[in-house]
């Protein structure tokens, strides 16, 4: 049986912490920046932890992301 492949997308999108917690970026933080108050971009920085049941969802996905 060939080896399991971690989607390439998924690669650069989150990152998985040493205990298994999914870590995701949040959208709107990459360009257009000029225009966006400092509050905004400081709520937008920060990578949150991915729900529960999103994981769930992308496990095959995140096999051997590390």
């Amino acid at each position: 049986m060939p080896k399991m492949k971690t989607h390439s997308s998924i690669k650069g999108r989150f990152k998985v912490t040493g205990t298994g917690k999914v870590l995701r970026y949040k959208a709107h933080k990459n360009h257009l920046l000029s225009h966006k108050s400092g509050r905004q971009k400081r709520v937008l920085s920060g990578n949150p932890v991915m729900a529960a049941g999103d994981v769930r969802r992308m496990q095959q996905q995140l096999a051997n992301l590390k």
